[in-house]
């Protein structure tokens, strides 16, 4: 299966130390890779169906210093669909005038959605398939954009749909809040004063974030397993859904 990592935060914040460490699992994870940065309402989308240990475009991304709220990774194991650019995640679609990214890990099983027109996967795999449904009911259920409780809530009655049909892990934005669904592996941690330094759990590199950030500072990361080996990471329940917002996870009415 694919691995994923999430970044919400206060203020626009620097994620490659995490990628760095997400990209070291790449060579189980071969099948392409992709990250998505939102700035403002914009969004930056660099995707290689190329491994992320050999992908130039994996370097560049290394090498510029984009810093974002709300970031979306995904490192591919291909389970359906070939391996293809289109077919590499994240995956991006608009609904109500603002961009949404999304990225799976997992296996759906006889997923087969009647989709309409304004919301088509452009490959062939369950995960784009599955996102192009999500759009389609939020798109229903709201007649413009609602407020982020609103779609959570919304949220909590749709992706169990999703889930039924087998592994369903995934990364939501809209590049206002991060929404994050576990149903087998997912992590969290949040980041916030005192800061401290931090090691890579798969790699020989560290970072000292005190001197990078300020008092009002927060940073909350998802990942599919722990990226670091000394932080407090904390694993979601099967079938939890949480959302993220300034780097602060919120509580779900």
């Amino acid at each position: 299966m694919c691995q994923l990592l999430g970044m919400n935060a206060h203020s626009p914040t620097d994620v490659m130390f995490s990628f760095t460490g997400l990209a070291t699992r790449a060579d189980e994870h071969k099948d392409g890779f992709g990250i998505a940065f939102f700035e403002d309402r914009g969004v930056r989308l660099f995707v290689d169906h190329h491994s992320a240990r050999q992908s130039p475009v994996a370097e560049l991304v290394k090498h510029y210093s984009i810093k974002s709220r709300n970031v979306i990774a995904h490192i591919r194991k291909a389970t359906q669909g070939r391996v293809a650019l289109e077919n590499t995640h994240p995956f991006m679609r608009e609904l109500w005038g603002r961009y949404w990214v999304f990225a799976h890990n997992g296996d759906l099983k006889g997923f087969e959605p009647r989709l309409h027109a304004a919301f088509k996967p452009v490959g062939d795999t369950d995960s784009e398939r599955a996102f192009c449904w999500l759009m389609q009911e939020l798109a229903k259920a709201h007649a413009s954009v609602p407020t982020v409780q609103e779609l959570t809530t919304t949220l909590r009655e749709l992706l169990p749909v999703l889930a039924r049909h087998g592994t369903f892990n995934c990364l939501l934005s809209n590049g206002q809040a991060l929404w994050a669904h576990c149903s087998t592996h997912l992590h969290w941690l949040q980041r916030r004063p005192p800061f401290g330094a931090a090691h890579l759990a798969d790699e020989d590199l560290s970072v000292d974030f005190a001197p990078l950030t300020g008092p009002d500072d927060r940073v909350t990361l998802i990942a599919t397993q722990p990226l670091t080996r000394d932080e407090p990471w904390t694993a979601f329940a099967p079938g939890e859904l949480r959302v993220f917002v300034g780097g602060e996870p919120c509580a779900i009415g």
